[in-house]
């Protein structure tokens, strides 16, 4: 039963602590880094409520990301300050993120003897930054595979998704929430500015089995293969069972997958004739989303295989993404 006020909050440092014997062998290293996580999260949070007033964080940066997007001016400020909080944490030997041709082994000894590596998009949907819609951050926690003591390697950076030990995502939305699992189910923190801590606002999230909402850029529907335009077209009969779904589509993959998670639904975003290879990224988008979604009771595949199964065989490899309820995956 819900009350206007929380009996009792649990911030997400408390909430930590109390499930850190989940972690064997871990010696709160990897509390440490969901701790790093959230305050990065809280910096770039207070910026992105500030993006339409200062005008040198809004608005494009001139340079273009290795994935050929523009770079928005906050896109490079989050990918900074999350790269600044990894290197300064001790536990992390290295990072990859969406944003950078090459993986960073970070150089210091205290760095080099972390036992993990961090893959991130800093900021996703970064093009919808200057029309107010939601905007999020994405992250994936390994343990290296490199022996501890020196430099990361690719290898470290390419591990099949089953190998991640956290993952989740902060929306930047109508509030700051901050979502991860660590294999252990599906935990939500909402940020309280007046205090300036994640509190714990959904605990245990389960996806609906089921649900009435499909999100897909339509506009790209002609370029797809006949059986997504095949679901798509049964999603829009008018039958008794409920349909036609209701078609929501944020262009924001944080926002979309967070409202899929909350209502249950399905999330496509397939390969088509001008990205044959799929237009998300295995490591830094699909991943960890795929990790959350089967934590919860949804699934992931790229089609025909699931995500978490892929072999991944380069830094910003890119795949059909279909995620979301059981039964409207099945």
């Amino acid at each position: 039963k819900k009350t206007g006020v929380m009996s009792h909050i649990i911030t997400l440092s408390d909430f930590i602590m109390e499930r850190q014997a989940e972690f064997p062998g871990s010696s709160g290293e990897l509390s440490r880094i969901l701790n790093d996580i959230s305050i990065a999260s809280k910096i770039v949070a207070r910026d992105v409520r500030r993006a339409g007033l200062v005008d040198h964080i809004l608005g494009a940066q001139g340079d273009v990301n290795v994935q050929g997007e523009e770079q928005q001016k906050l896109d490079v400020v989050a990918d900074s300050q999350f790269i600044k909080v990894f290197e300064s944490s001790g536990e992390i030997c290295g990072i990859a993120s969406e944003e950078n041709d090459d993986f960073l082994a970070f150089t210091s000894e205290r760095a080099q003897s972390g036992k993990y590596i961090v893959l991130f998009d800093p900021l996703d949907g970064s093009s919808n930054i200057d029309c107010n819609v939601s905007i999020g951050t994405i992250f994936s926690v390994y343990k290296r595979v490199s022996p501890k003591g020196s430099p990361a390697t690719l290898e470290d950076m390419l591990q099949k998704g089953t190998q991640q030990v956290a993952a989740g995502y902060v929306l930047y939305g109508s509030s700051t929430m901050l979502v991860y699992t660590t294999g252990h189910g599906v935990n939500g923190f909402t940020l309280d500015p007046s205090i300036g801590e994640f509190c714990l606002s959904h605990p245990n999230m389960r996806m609906p089995e089921t649900g009435r909402i499909y999100a897909m850029n339509e506009g790209n529907i002609h370029e797809c293969e006949q059986g997504v335009k095949d679901y798509i077209a049964f999603c829009q009969e008018v039958q008794p069972d409920g349909r036609p779904y209701s078609g929501r589509y944020i262009g924001s993959l944080v926002a979309d997958f967070h409202r899929n998670l909350i209502k249950g639904g399905i999330y496509i975003y397939p390969v088509t004739n001008q990205s044959p290879k799929g237009k998300l990224r295995l490591l830094y988008e699909c991943n960890p989303l795929a990790f959350v979604a089967e934590q919860a009771g949804g699934m992931a595949t790229n089609g025909t295989e699931r995500i978490l199964d892929m072999e991944p065989h380069q830094l910003h490899q890119r795949c059909g993404f279909f995620t979301g309820s059981k039964q409207m995956m099945e």
